[in-house]
């Protein structure tokens, strides 16, 4: 007996046998018969669509990092830093005659 090799759902086809699964005109086995998954699957993304349904229509928002803020005065020092060490370091290549060509 051959082994399948590991399958990767895209998310459009999940929600597709969710959808199917909640509608509840087949069974889970027949849908898992229909779409080729296995029925424990379908469950699982039935089960995961119903939980998190209620935040599609009024949750809220996640933000995508809430850990650290951003400091934009630490980010503009360290611009400036780095532009002055450019700097420095063009002019030293320049004197030295390893860097001939100026930008």
């Amino acid at each position: 007996m051959t082994r399948r090799p590991r399958r990767n759902h895209t998310p459009v086809f999940k929600s597709k046998v969710a959808l199917a699964a909640v509608r509840g005109e087949q069974t889970l086995g027949e849908l898992a018969q229909k779409f080729d998954v296995h029925p424990n699957q379908i469950k699982q993304w039935r089960d995961k669509l119903l939980a998190e349904a209620g935040d599609i229509f009024g949750g809220e928002k996640k933000s995508v990092s809430t850990d650290t803020p951003i400091d934009v005065k630490t980010l503009h020092a360290k611009i400036g830093e780095l532009t002055l060490e450019n700097d420095f370091l063009e002019g030293a290549l320049t004197k030295a005659g390893l860097l001939s060509v100026k930008r």
